[in-house]
């Protein structure tokens, strides 16, 4: 497995091996030993997801408060453009972002720890997106910024449909009032 390490020293791209030959192709998407060795975490995955958007689709930026979820995320058809953020208010990096392309094509996968937010937007005519979670989908302390803060100006791909939000993520709060963790 090619480890990545981005600005974020947490955030980690992962790209596993790919055999390919005229048949087709394998690779391992996930080996708990080859993702400890990779990122120093010791995790336990409790949950799979499995999400399918249109272009456009921008989904985020989500993180739960209580039951923080690391997630390992990757796509498996089409392309998007993920971000995650750091909301851990005591780090040196609080507030930064890093932003990936992921897709079915480049195989890789980004490991966004508890402590930071999530976000992605589709740029490919659809895109399915997989994550595993190190704890369960929390309603009541999920929290959503908006995408297009200007204190965080997370730069997004210019596209050719507008970007289509949800109504939780189209009242995201600004990031100077959002709760964050301490």
């Amino acid at each position: 497995m090619l480890v990545e390490k981005t600005s974020l020293p947490e955030v980690v791209i992962l790209t596993p091996k790919v055999f390919g030959d005229e048949r087709g192709f394998f690779m391992e998407s996930f080996n708990q030993q080859a993702f400890e060795d990779a990122t120093g975490c010791k995790r336990n995955f409790v949950q799979d997801n499995h999400s399918r958007s249109r272009q456009g689709v921008l989904r985020g930026i989500h993180y739960q408060l209580e039951q923080p979820q690391g997630k390992l995320v990757r796509v498996v058809h089409g392309s998007v453009w993920d971000v995650a953020v750091d909301l851990r208010r005591d780090s040196a990096q609080f507030g930064q972002w890093v932003g990936v392309e992921l897709s079915a094509e480049n195989n890789r996968q980004l490991w966004v720890p508890e402590g930071f937010g999530h976000a992605f937007v589709v740029m490919s005519e659809t895109a399915d997106f997989l994550y595993k979670t190190t704890d369960f989908y929390h309603p009541e302390s999920e929290r959503c910024i908006r995408f297009d803060d200007p204190e965080l100006g997370i730069e997004w791909p210019e596209l050719p449909v507008p970007f289509a939000l949800s109504e939780k993520d189209q009242a995201g709060s600004a990031f100077a009032s959002a709760d964050v963790y301490s």
